[in-house]
């Protein structure tokens, strides 16, 4: 399937989506509108860019106000690599079915990704329950992205890593369906007035920063769901065999042990901005690309003022 096909193809789940369509047949019919040519933003040259052998990103949000889409196209043109995990949760079907929201910036991520697969990257796209409805083209391939339940990666020192995003060890949304609504409810509130906290931070200079995710480790509560949450994961897969697990869905990015199994979670790109990414040489790291763009910035306003300070020959 073309690149702009598959981007009509998106746009009409999207739409479907908004109407309330459980999407039950698979039909990929154009929708007329739904842009498939180039970004709003253009996408810079590829020579600059950090490489790693894998990245893997979750809960992006897509079709919400809070997805951080400027960060992410940010981090999109600054990073490549040969392979890409796409963690869950990347478009938010929940929010989408109750409003339907889309701005440019949400299309120009569909389209790096793609775009991404079209110069050979591998690109492995594992729906979270935001995204429940594509779970059922598990074990297609759409404009070279594979939809997969779940995934197996060995990285380049040999461990097998499980990869998946984890709201299937969510114990309120196996057993509390609606309270995890209500909850997301309630996220999208805080977020919203995350939003209004950064858009005045950015008036005075100040550089990004998460006001749910302050709250969710100032609370109690919060703190031990997650531990438990993790704790899990790890165990489950320990069952399966493999030397680690990679997932999202709590928004939390971590690297530690548990068990004797490696626990990793990407984070997400609505509170911390947070990827994680393989190098060349199999270690593990997370990117904090908010305080790696601050950096960037930084330099950058440095090196202009040096150059304006240099004197200007006679």
């Amino acid at each position: 399937m073309a690149l702009d096909d598959f981007s009509d193809s998106i746009g009409n789940l999207l739409a479907r989506v908004a109407d309330g369509d459980d999407l039950a047949g698979g039909d990929f019919a154009n929708v007329a509108g739904f842009p498939g040519g180039q970004p709003y933003v253009p996408e810079p040259p590829a020579d600059a860019r950090r490489r790693y052998r894998t990245v893997w990103i979750s809960d992006v949000h897509l079709g919400t106000r809070g997805c951080n889409a400027q960060m992410l196209i940010d981090f999109l043109d600054h990073v490549d690599s040969d392979t890409m995990y796409l963690v869950g949760d990347i478009i938010d079907g929940w929010r989408l079915k109750k409003k339907f929201y889309w701005p440019a910036a949400h299309n120009d991520i569909v389209w790096r990704i793609l775009k991404r697969a079209k110069r050979g990257t591998r690109i492995v796209y594992i729906p979270g329950n935001h995204d429940e409805m594509f779970r059922q083209f598990s074990g297609l391939n759409f404009g070279g992205v594979e939809i997969r339940r779940a995934a197996f990666h060995e990285t380049a020192d040999g461990k097998r890593l499980m990869v998946l995003h984890g709201d299937e060890f969510d114990t309120i949304m196996l057993a509390h369906r609606w309270l995890a609504f209500v909850g997301d409810t309630l996220y999208h509130l805080l977020m919203s007035m995350n939003i209004g906290v950064n858009w005045v931070r950015q008036r005075f200079g100040l550089s990004y920063w998460s006001l749910s995710k302050m709250a969710k480790h100032k609370v109690k509560n919060a703190v031990e769901f997650i531990s438990r949450f993790e704790e899990l994961v790890a165990r489950a897969a320990a069952e399966r065999g493999v030397d680690g697990v990679v997932c999202g869905h709590i928004h939390t990015a971590e690297i530690r042990e548990i068990g004797g199994v490696a626990y990793y979670n990407d984070g997400d790109w609505v509170e911390g901005c947070t990827a994680l990414v393989e190098h060349f040489d199999g270690r593990m790291e997370v990117l904090h690309w908010a305080e790696i763009m601050k950096e960037r910035q930084a330099a950058e306003a440095e090196a202009r003022m040096r150059q304006n300070l240099e004197p200007v020959a006679a």
